[in-house]
């Protein structure tokens, strides 16, 4: 952002959305490694540069991989997972995103093979490791909030739990004041706002919008004003 605007020769801004939806049409391209429906390689990189999703999978402790499906995919089932991923690497490396999906699904109690892909929370979590696109989006965020004039406004649409609950937190840090204890008869801190919150709840599509739209049932807008 910061070297956008300065070959643009821009100081401040007024205002900045960011969409954190992930492109479609990357996600719908097989050669991609992104789809548990199609075989391709299993690469899964938003750049085409840095570890794939195949690095990942077959060369990652066990331990880790257990916290990227637990935290990135909230998969109650990620220990099971993880040791059937174990235990195939070590016959041969996994090499395919079909390869993956069969031992996902060969991994989670049956009932789960019928609420969905079993394999969309994995490969949902590997995607979002492989792309760093948490700490990108903690650098985005800190990134355009610096870089608005006073009542600049930043707004933001977020598709899953994980991402909203960083904008939700990131707002709601520039929005506090003071941070001295309650029992304080007077503030030391000196801490003032940085923002305030344009909207208290997020901003959800409607009924009609939905019906145009289906993928947009899990979005939702929160806005700031900077101070």
């Amino acid at each position: 952002i910061d070297d956008i605007l300065k070959d643009l020769g821009i100081e401040r801004i007024d205002g900045m959305l960011l969409d954190l939806g992930v492109s479609s049409y990357q996600l719908d391209n097989a050669e991609r490694g992104f789809s548990y429906h199609t075989d391709a390689e299993l690469d899964m990189r938003m750049s085409r540069e840095g570890l794939s999703a195949r690095d990942v999978v077959n060369t990652y402790p066990y331990n880790e991989l257990c916290r990227i499906l637990f935290e990135y995919g909230e998969e109650k089932f990620a220990g099971a997972i993880v040791n059937g991923i174990v235990k195939a690497r070590a016959e041969k490396p996994i090499e395919t995103t079909l390869e993956l999906a069969e031992i996902i699904k060969e991994n989670v109690p049956q009932r789960v093979r019928r609420d969905g892909h079993p394999a969309r929370k994995s490969f949902q979590a590997l995607r979002i490791a492989v792309n760093d696109e948490l700490g990108v989006l903690e650098r985005g965020l800190d990134g355009a909030f610096e870089l608005l004039g006073s009542g600049g406004r930043l707004a933001v649409i977020t598709f899953h739990s994980l991402e909203d609950r960083i904008v939700k937190q990131k707002m709601a840090s520039w929005c506090q004041g003071c941070t001295c204890p309650k029992d304080f008869p007077v503030c030391v801190c000196g801490n003032k706002p940085k923002a305030k919150l344009v909207v208290r709840k997020p901003v959800c599509a409607n009924e009609t919008e939905l019906r145009n739209n289906p993928r947009a049932r899990s979005a939702k807008l929160r806005i700031c004003e900077k101070i």
